[in-house]
């Protein structure tokens, strides 16, 4: 399997995902309110690493595979952060097959963890 890595993000990274999934707080692409919040930069949504560790995923075992997917947030994310997503199967029948994952970033921080239930035959 190989991983995906994307990087280093860029505010415009940010932004752009602000304005495909609707999440419009400040904290994200506003500097000013970023370090009255106590944030060095501003801060990475987490739901843009999730949705790099579903491409990972979907890459690897497929789209019409996933019958499952859950994540938990654990480290934040800034501008000029590598993040690398990847996973192991952590169980198989013959029906389906559990995978965990994370997303990393460069400094080895896990920032995302993963989960997430595939069938071993793609949906009719």
């Amino acid at each position: 399997m190989t991983a995906f890595v994307y990087g280093p993000l860029t505010r415009t990274d940010l932004v752009r995902y602000q304005g495909a999934s609707g999440d419009f707080n400040p904290i994200h692409h506003d500097e000013p309110f970023a370090l009255s919040a106590g944030m060095p930069a501003p801060l990475s949504l987490g739901m843009l690493q999730a949705g790099f560790l579903a491409t990972w995923a979907t890459d690897t075992f497929g789209a019409e595979a996933v019958r499952s997917f859950r994540v938990r947030f654990a480290a934040q994310v800034f501008p000029g952060d590598t993040v690398t997503c990847d996973g192991t199967v952590v169980r198989q029948d013959e029906d389906s097959f559990d995978v965990e994952m994370t997303c990393t970033t460069q400094d080895g921080t896990v920032a995302v963890y993963g989960w997430a239930t595939f069938t071993t035959e793609a949906a009719t």
